[in-house]
């Protein structure tokens, strides 16, 4: 039997959270500026995942650093803390849909864009 494509999205963390989210997962390092906890409705906060510090800052999110920041990230993935937190990921959407969420202003340029298409793939 063939297996389902994940079904993993991206959204802003700042967004209302909906019922058909299913998981919801923050996979921000740093906790999102003005975002309560209880208010988040996270199913879990996996940083693990995230970017290193330096990689990040390196980024600052400028779209013509995406793809050098995607090969870069994509890299870091191997790493082992890293690599056990996408494989938790990957057991996750295995089985229900899963939204990664990020505090970043344009998500499709984000860490979880990256991670929607390692899942993805």
């Amino acid at each position: 039997m063939a297996n389902k494509e994940p079904d993993v999205r991206v959204r802003r963390v700042y967004d209302e959270p909906a019922e058909q989210d299913g998981e919801r997962v923050l996979v921000d390092r740093v906790w999102p500026r003005g975002v309560r906890k209880d208010e988040a409705r996270l199913s879990e906060w996996c940083k693990d995942v995230s970017p290193s510090p330096e990689l990040r800052k390196w980024f600052g999110h400028d779209p013509d650093k995406f793809d050098e920041f995607s090969r870069r990230y994509r890299a870091e993935l191997d790493e082992p803390e890293r690599a056990q937190a996408l494989e938790h990921l990957r057991a996750l959407a295995e089985h229900r849909r899963v939204t990664l969420l990020t505090g970043t202003k344009h998500p499709d340029i984000s860490q979880a864009a990256v991670l929607v298409d390692v899942l993805s793939g």
